[in-house]
């Protein structure tokens, strides 16, 4: 970047995350970067631009004064670069990783759909259940579910999905129903990518931790565990619509169910967002949501 923006970045993200170390993650750069950055522009502004102490960093009258006209500043360069963006051609390569689950069942279908209408764009699919380092791995975006915690990435909730706990009649029968999460210590759980279920009574979230005799990374085995009478279950209600309608399957622990959980598309914040991955960011807002159901 030209020297003219040395520091600008590093400054307000600085202000807003409280730290070097924080604006340092943010920007997907070295605390020491961040630190030479700040030099550099107080020695072109000749002023102090912070107060450093051992337990906290503040902005002086100086840096107060010009923050907010260096986030205008960030704020135009990425208006023009947006609008510059929008004339690129819609051409190039995708770099997409999503959960092995979704990927199968949903995304792929909705990538072969957009390939369809953009024939001059490709995709590079990685569908793994391992959380990956998108920044630094250069994806350029990732299908998620839960809440992104990685103040690198930008996200956009491009679906939910409801968790359900289930099991088979016979096993039921066998061992009677659960009618509180706390039950579920009692009775065989059918453990699937999550070590941690989650239900919700009023305003209080109850957390379970399951065990039992079946363990496995697939939901779909998890559903052939649970026909077979081997215990509870608790699965994405996709895994198991089908079942719930022909009996096969019951819900329970139904009045404790979580609301949905939503499902986000999650990029490089630093990054230019290419006009290709924002049309396929709309495309899985606008029918993501309708396959899921």
């Amino acid at each position: 970047m030209d020297r003219g923006w040395t520091g600008i970045d590093e400054l307000v993200a600085i202000a807003e995350t409280g730290s070097f170390v924080g604006a340092a993650r943010r920007l997907a750069l070295s605390p020491s970067h961040v630190s030479r950055a700040i030099a550099q522009l107080e020695d072109r502004v000749g002023a102090r631009l912070f107060e450093r102490t051992t337990r906290q960093v503040r902005l002086t009258p100086a840096g107060s004064s010009v923050v907010e006209r260096c986030r205008r500043l960030i704020d135009e360069r990425e208006d023009t670069l947006r609008f510059l963006r929008s004339r690129e051609e819609m051409e190039g390569a995708i770099r997409l990783t999503c959960s092995t689950a979704l990927g199968e069942r949903f995304v792929t279908a909705l990538l072969l759909r957009f390939l369809a209408e953009y024939p001059r764009i490709s995709v590079k699919v990685e569908l793994s259940n391992r959380v990956v380092d998108i920044v630094g791995e250069s994806f350029d975006v990732a299908i998620r579910t839960g809440h992104p915690a990685d103040d690198r990435l930008a996200a956009r909730q491009v679906a939910a999905r409801e968790l359900v706990a289930i099991a088979a009649p016979a096993y039921l029968e066998r061992h009677g129903e659960p009618l509180h999460p706390d039950d579920l210590a009692a009775h065989a759980c059918l453990v699937g990518t999550s070590t941690t279920w989650h239900f919700r009574d009023g305003a209080q979230k109850i957390v379970v931790a399951p065990s039992g005799r079946w363990t496995c990374n697939s939901g779909d085995t998890v559903v052939q565990a649970a026909l077979a009478g081997l215990g509870v279950g608790h699965l994405p209600r996709y895994y198991v619509a089908s079942h719930l309608e022909a009996g096969t399957l019951v819900e329970v622990l139904g009045r404790y169910r979580e609301g949905p959980e939503p499902i986000w598309a999650v990029y490089p914040a630093r990054r230019p967002l290419l006009a290709k991955v924002r049309a396929l960011l709309d495309l899985l807002e606008q029918v993501l949501p309708g396959m899921m159901v």
